[in-house]
């Protein structure tokens, strides 16, 4: 991750589940601004997902989906997103449309050079 750092404290968290989120079948997430010129991104797997070994996969995808599209995101955010449990057998595709399209609705998308 190029522009962004990890969120790792609880009380940012916390902070961004009191606001309105974005859902689908596969995501929920949460965008706040901060006073940086950098995103700092959260990742939350539930228990109900699974063991360890299938949370830490969704993690590990869900990591790569905002690594790979990195640029197309405006800088400045706090970024939590949390798995829901269809995300765990979800085709990579399925996911990053998902999260592409909830980070749209929240606006946190970078205005594209075309339009």
């Amino acid at each position: 991750m190029k522009f962004s750092s990890s969120l790792k404290l609880n009380h940012i968290f916390r902070r961004l589940y009191h606001t309105s989120g974005q859902a689908d079948s596969y995501l929920v997430l949460y965008a706040r601004k901060n006073r940086s010129a950098y995103n700092r991104v959260g990742i939350t797997a539930s228990k109900k997902l699974g063991h360890a070994v299938v949370r830490n996969r969704v993690r590990r995808r869900l990591r790569e989906i905002y690594r790979l599209n990195e640029e197309k995101f405006s800088p400045g955010w706090d970024i939590v997103v949390v798995a829901r449990s269809r995300a765990v057998d979800a085709p990579f595709a399925a996911l990053t449309r998902s999260y592409l399209n909830l980070a749209r609705k929240a606006g946190i998308l970078a205005p594209e050079d075309g339009q």
